[in-house]
């Protein structure tokens, strides 16, 4: 068997009921949702197990809500002595793989994600942006027809998910232009995402500038295993690098497709997408099929994924 890499979501994986029954089925679990719940001005254990949905959704709730569901995840797979090679996580799943490779203490990154979810809501108070999913075009012409459109208003692509879905992230008028020149360049869908903010676009900015000052104030470690960020889909372990990293990511590409490639270019044969939520298992089934490709976020993920195992 080759390497195994853990892979963690980012904001659109939450579901009401996230990480319930492995809380009732082991401790290092509901340890986790307990540390969450100390940490913070909000309750997660009860926004992940009951919602209600409209509160689960909140940017600033949800990106909490998903890191502690993750980690929980996460440390009920280590009790059960599987660990990885290597990890990354989209997004805000980045900040999952961090805690996970030892870089990030877990009370730190979940109040950093509570914050990073606040500045990312405030930096669009009157909702001007929008994002869009690209089917079926690849990088190059989503470029190109973001370029075009970019005289109607900013448009920029955001996530590179894997071959034919790329996301773009801007004002809603170049978004929309965008996504009606897509279709004109023969993209099979340009679908308006509902979300609330233009997240990975230089509209973010001004989030950057703030997470960089809530940064400056949190210890980084070396990471164990190697981590393959967002914003350049390179191997990192030195401390001195995840904090830009970070700050660059709030406003830059996610390249999750290049990141996924570099993985299995240097031995990965198994991902395990570890949180709630398929989506990072379905990007990878369009990246590369010869790859096994696990999930675990729930009691019966988790028992299908040790058989594979």
């Amino acid at each position: 068997m080759g390497k195994v890499a853990f892979i963690f979501p980012g904001q659109g994986s939450q579901q009401v009921g996230m990480g319930a029954d492995l809380v009732k089925e082991f401790v290092v679990a509901k340890e986790t949702f307990k540390e969450a719940d100390n940490a913070l001005d909000i309750d997660v254990s009860k926004l992940c197990f009951e919602g209600p949905a409209e509160d689960l959704q909140q940017t600033s709730n949800t990106q909490p809500a998903i890191l502690t569901a993750s980690i929980a995840v996460y440390r009920v797979l280590k009790e059960k002595g599987i660990e990885p090679d290597i990890v990354a996580g989209h997004s805000l799943g980045e900040y999952s793989a961090l805690v996970a490779a030892g870089v990030l203490d877990f009370t730190d990154a979940v109040k950093l994600v509570r914050k990073r979810g606040q500045l990312m809501e405030a930096s669009d108070p009157s909702g001007k942006g929008t994002m869009a999913a690209i089917i079926g075009l690849n990088g190059k012409e989503v470029e190109a027809v973001c370029q075009k459109a970019s005289t109607a208003g900013i448009v920029e692509p955001a996530n590179y998910n894997c071959p034919g879905q790329i996301v773009i992230s801007g004002e809603k008028e170049g978004v929309e232009k965008a996504a009606e020149l897509a279709q004109e360049a023969g993209a099979k869908k340009a679908i308006i995402l509902n979300v609330s903010g233009p997240f990975h676009s230089s509209l973010m900015e001004s989030a950057a500038k703030e997470l960089s000052k809530e940064l400056e104030g949190v210890s980084f470690n070396d990471a164990q295993v190697p981590v393959v960020t967002n914003v350049d889909a390179e191997f990192t372990t030195q401390s001195g690098d995840f904090a830009q990293a970070l700050i660059e990511q709030i406003s830059g590409s996610v390249r999750w497709e290049e990141s996924i490639k570099a993985m299995i270019e240097n031995g990965v044969d198994t991902f395990i997408e570890v949180g709630p939520g398929r989506v990072l298992k379905g990007f990878m089934r369009r990246i590369d099929r010869k790859v096994t490709a696990l999930n675990v976020e729930d009691l019966a993920s988790l028992e299908k994924t040790l058989k594979k195992l």
